[in-house]
């Protein structure tokens, strides 16, 4: 169907406005529309096969059975009732039901592709639906009225004066020209993420900033395309450095600071690190903050500023292995050899510790109720936490002084009563 059939299709239907026909004609489209909406609630409540590929396929199915229902319903009615009443309105509706489908397509393949963009998945429909209405006027025919009541507005954006047409005509080669950057940028990180050669954290780095260079490219590429002089964004460039300055001032310096923390390779993921009363293991480096998830589970958003100018406690920085210290008390009247060997043999019988360097005993002070000794265990899986090592240390240590008849003393006092010159 040719654009001037098309056309004359939308004026007929113009016409057609005070025939009675036109009433008949609504009535059987919006009935052929609720069909086709019920029947794409039975599609979307069906189950699917297990796999990647059933999940797309069904993903798809559910975007195209509205409009193919649509229009397989229009198809049957007009041939059903164009014995009685003119069937303009439905003609016009049916190139209009087929590029809704091709167009919800068309974005979910663009969802797809681009998995990593959250923002696509959720505005998916918005943009479909937004071009759609693009194609719906070009149908029509309104779209040159349309487009003369954009250009009719017009501003000026430094020495160019611009029309609101022109504006949008920017954003839609911008869009595009950014989508293609996005494309082309999760295909470099593919590549990069497969080269198991190079440092995961290069690969992270190079990642986002082919990412940002291609994202600038496009913008100066589709810019111009639509006849934008890029000079005149030199006004909103510097209202932009002014609010780095000032209200992004924070934003900036975690951006930069997270690209030093991945180029210098000071905190890596999997490592455990420490930072104020803030300890876990580096689970993802973002360009504002850096994720540190504890053995409880939670997970503390630490903002990369703090990372670069604080100390850092990293304690699998270049050596996985850790020191882990157990004090233990014991009375003056035990036997301080039997004592220092049964802690030894407790931390030996753990499989988490290690045997070089080995378990040592050392002896701090003679304090008052007791003296003072230390275990020292050296384990390479920090990741796991201390807690249940230490647990099943001491118990041990535990059970084995009772039977050795060793004493773990505890605060006492004693007071004397002392018998004044008066006094029995």
């Amino acid at each position: 169907m040719t654009q001037n059939e098309l056309t004359s299709l939308w004026y007929g239907v113009v016409a057609d406005l005070s025939a009675p026909d036109l009433a008949w004609q609504l009535l059987t489209l919006a009935a052929c529309l609720l069909l086709a909406k019920l029947g794409q609630r039975l599609v979307r409540g069906r189950q699917v096969g297990v796999g990647r590929a059933w999940e797309l396929g069904h993903g798809g199915l559910k975007r195209i059975t509205f409009p193919l229902l649509a229009l397989m319903l229009v198809l049957l009615a007009r041939l059903v009732v164009q014995q009685w009443i003119h069937v303009k309105l439905l003609s016009l509706a049916l190139p209009l039901l087929v590029s809704l489908a091709i167009i919800r397509v068309v974005f979910y393949v663009l969802r797809v592709s681009f998995a990593d963009a959250a923002w696509l998945a959720q505005f998916e429909r918005v943009f479909a639906l937004l071009v759609w209405a693009i194609v719906a006027l070009h149908i029509t025919g309104l779209l040159p009225d349309v487009i003369a009541v954009l250009e009719s507005v017009s501003f000026s954006a430094g020495k160019q004066q611009l029309t609101l047409w022109h504006a949008l005509q920017g954003l839609a080669a911008v869009l595009t020209t950014v989508l293609a950057a996005l494309w082309l940028s999760s295909a470099i990180e593919a590549r990069l993420n497969a080269a198991e050669s190079l440092d995961s954290n290069l690969r992270v780095v190079f990642a986002r900033i082919s990412k940002a260079l291609l994202i600038l490219l496009a913008v100066l590429i589709g810019l111009p395309m639509v006849g934008i002089d890029l000079t005149t964004l030199s006004v909103f460039g510097a209202a932009l450095g002014v609010g780095l300055g000032f209200g992004l001032q924070k934003i900036a310096s975690n951006y930069v600071a997270g690209f030093i923390l991945l180029l210098d390779n000071s905190i890596r993921i999997g490592n455990i690190i420490s930072i104020g009363n803030d300890r876990g293991e580096v689970t993802r480096i973002t360009t504002r903050y850096t994720v540190l998830k504890n053995l409880a589970g939670v997970e503390a958003l630490v903002p990369n500023e703090l990372l670069v100018g604080s100390v850092v406690q990293n304690e699998s920085y270049s050596d996985l292995r850790v020191r882990v210290a157990l004090p233990v008390q014991v009375s003056y009247d035990s036997d301080l050899e039997r004592a220092m060997a049964i802690m030894v043999a407790a931390a030996q019988a753990q499989e988490r510790v290690l045997t070089d360097p080995a378990p040592a005993v050392f002896l701090k002070e003679f304090a008052d109720s007791g003296i003072n000794l230390e275990l020292g265990v050296w384990i390479a899986d920090p990741g796991k936490g201390t807690g249940p090592l230490r647990s099943d240390i001491n118990l041990a240590i535990w059970r084995d002084f009772k039977q050795a008849g060793i004493s773990i003393p505890f605060p006492q006092r004693e007071v004397r009563i002392l018998k004044g010159p008066g006094n029995d």
